[in-house]
């Protein structure tokens, strides 16, 4: 498993932007496929986002499609989720997550952050 730290959420008007990152400390970050998923309160947790170790690959929910952008730099260790044109359902607890094999199910990650909250207002 692999230690994953989040940062960057907070609360943002719709229409905002706001970007996540999640940090990795360890010189085995490169050899891990790296995704998002969000919870939003009362509902189940679902994937928003996934790229592949060298960025060759990224996988979008259909929800987020063409307003969030997942990247990584595998020399800092943090891959991140630029988050446009943000909207109230947008609001939940961002995960990052880690894994060996590529995917947009949460099985496909053994290695989960703490979280962080994005809060879009109306």
């Amino acid at each position: 498993q692999v230690q994953l730290v989040e940062s960057g959420g907070g609360l943002v008007q719709a229409g905002g932007s706001l970007r996540l990152s999640c940090a990795a400390p360890g010189r085995t970050f490169s050899n891990y496929y790296m995704g998002w998923f969000r919870q939003a309160p009362g509902k189940e947790r679902e994937f928003v986002s996934s790229i592949s170790r060298s960025e060759s690959i990224t996988y979008y929910a259909d929800s987020v499609k063409g307003r969030f952008t997942i990247s990584r730099d595998n020399a800092k260790n943090t891959v991140y989720l630029q988050m446009n044109s943000l909207k109230p359902e947008d609001t939940a607890v961002y995960y990052c997550a880690a894994g060996f094999r590529g995917g947009i199910l949460q099985a496909d990650f053994g290695s989960w952050g703490q979280g962080t909250q994005v809060t879009v207002s109306s």
